[in-house]
């Protein structure tokens, strides 16, 4: 357990691959009970197994949940609630970026289904895990919640299509008004935004996509998920008390705002 840090509950969406993985890990080492989900059964099984080795099985709960599917979100916070405890931190991570052949659909080109699909999953998802998360929260007078954006959703997007950059952006005006209305009850809201990170979503190291964003970032390196998470946990840490309505730019300076 981290020096200082008092045991809590967290809750990390997309939390078997990637960033969310990585958080999930994190977590657990600073002493907090960590449940995570997405809604790739053979993630699932893969991150819960690499979890239990880890760590006390009993300190994580790893399942599967559609964030499209109101009901199970509920269902699953409700049986962190019973097996954990009430979730004092929210790490909302869970996102879909879909492409065409060719990569990002234009516009013209995007069918309504893809829209509504990420936006379902990126923005209203992150809604309904907020919705489920902070009455405990506002009740126990302590909450951090982190939302992971993009480097999309901060600047002209070289990669990510509409429906990705616009649901990124759009979680910087939720976490705004997570702040209005919960900042008084001891509760946090912030954004990490990654540039190009390795994963799963991002593929290859060698693709042309990816050797084309690293000639764009000053640091000479593509991103790796623990180079996010390390971020994410300490906003999600007691430290951070006064960070709060920030977003975080993790992108090894492809991005500086002034």
């Amino acid at each position: 357990m981290s020096p200082g840090c008092i045991p809590r509950v967290a809750v990390v969406s997309g939390g078997t691959t990637g960033i969310g993985l990585a958080t999930a890990f994190r977590l657990l080492r600073a002493g907090h009970r960590v449940a995570v989900f997405s809604h790739g059964e053979a993630s699932v099984i893969a991150a819960g197994a690499a979890l239990a080795e880890a760590f006390e099985p009993e300190r994580s709960l790893v399942r599967k949940v559609d964030l499209r599917e109101p009901a199970a979100v509920n269902s699953f916070f409700g049986e962190v609630a019973r097996v954990l405890g009430a979730p004092g931190i929210l790490v909302c991570n869970a996102g879909i970026s879909p492409k065409g052949p060719d990569g990002p659909r234009h516009v013209a080109d995007l069918t309504l289904e893809e829209w509504n699909d990420v936006l379902a999953v990126n923005l209203t998802g992150t809604m309904l895990c907020c919705r489920a998360a902070l009455p405990a929260m506002k009740e126990n007078g302590y909450g951090r919640v982190i939302f992971v954006g993009s480097l999309a959703g901060r600047t002209r997007p070289q990669i990510a299509g509409a429906s990705y950059a616009t649901s990124k952006a759009a979680l910087s005006g939720l976490s705004r008004v997570l702040l209005s209305q919960y900042g008084s009850y001891g509760i946090t809201s912030n954004v990490v935004a990654p540039g190009r990170i390795l994963t799963p979503l991002t593929g290859s190291p060698q693709s042309k996509t990816n050797i084309d964003a690293l000639a764009r970032i000053p640091a000479g390196r593509l991103g790796a998920p623990d180079d996010v998470a390390a971020v994410i946990a300490f906003l999600a840490s007691e430290d951070a008390g006064f960070v709060n309505g920030a977003i975080i730019d993790v992108n090894g300076g492809e991005f500086a705002p002034s």
